[in-house]
């Protein structure tokens, strides 16, 4: 990893402190996207994920109860 000069690194899990370290002291761009993260995106971006419940919000219609 020391001859690196950009990359990813994913993990289902989470990166140990000593990979989390190495990555500070690398001039390079090294992203490290933990499981937390990757699941974040994945929400995010509709990938590999289902809609299970939708809600719908709604607001008053002010209009409706106006005196004409």
């Amino acid at each position: 990893m020391k001859h690196a000069r950009k990359g990813i690194l994913i993990t289902t899990s989470n990166f140990s402190r000593d990979a989390i370290d190495a990555i500070k002291v690398i001039d390079s761009k090294i992203v490290l996207i933990d499981g937390s993260q990757l699941s974040e995106l994945m929400i995010d971006n509709n990938i590999g994920v289902n809609i299970s419940v939708n809600y719908e919000l709604k607001k008053l219609d002010s209009d409706y109860f106006a005196e004409e």
